[in-house]
């Protein structure tokens, strides 16, 4: 075979590669079975027995979660806050039980405005309905404590009326970093 066949070959053989992976890839994805143990309809797992680092069931976990990223479209929910419900999902998948799952959120910056009511979301956002509150909602009913900073909603001038009942409004982010660190709570940013 000559020299230029050969490469021609190769370059061939390169782009097949190319472009069968991708596909490959998103037909494996497509396939993967997902559940949601604790909170149906959001932050889904994919099951994997035989991965040797997971959560203990015997022991305490406690997660300071700061959610600040506020999703790109505010017609969808935020995509940072299906991750928390994962997180919610994989402890339960885990089989750690509810009462060994302490996890602190705080939406912060960009996210402050995920916890609006319909109302103040439409009025703030130009959208019909805030579509993260089922699942504020759903984190809430699965132990998860929600809160807001108040420093926060002063600067943006948002009145805690305009706040959902599942959000607790707190002194400050900065002093919740402080007080849940001092509590033993490991730190976790979305």
């Amino acid at each position: 075979m000559s020299k230029p066949l050969r490469a021609c070959l190769a370059l061939c053989l390169a782009a097949l590669s190319a472009v069968s992976m991708p596909l490959l890839a998103a037909e494996n994805k497509s396939q993967a079975e997902w559940i949601y143990p604790v909170i149906p309809g959001f932050g889904g797992v994919h099951p994997r027995q035989d991965l040797p680092v997971r959560p203990d069931p015997a022991k305490d976990y406690r997660i300071f979660v700061q959610v600040v990223s506020a999703g790109k479209d505010p017609a969808k929910v935020n995509g940072a806050l299906v991750r928390l419900a994962r997180l919610v999902n994989l402890m339960g998948y885990a089989k750690v039980p509810p009462e060994h799952v302490h996890i602190v959120a705080v939406l912060d910056r960009e996210a402050m405005l995920n916890s609006m009511t319909d109302q103040a979301y439409r009025q703030h956002l130009q959208q019909d309905h805030n579509p993260n509150l089922p699942l504020l909602h759903a984190l809430k009913a699965a132990g998860v404590q929600l809160m807001i900073c108040g420093q926060a909603l002063a600067e943006h001038g948002i009145p805690d009326a305009a706040i959902s009942p599942d959000v607790t409004i707190t002194l400050s982010a900065l002093t919740d970093f402080a007080v849940y660190g001092e509590r033993g709570y490991s730190f976790m940013q979305l």
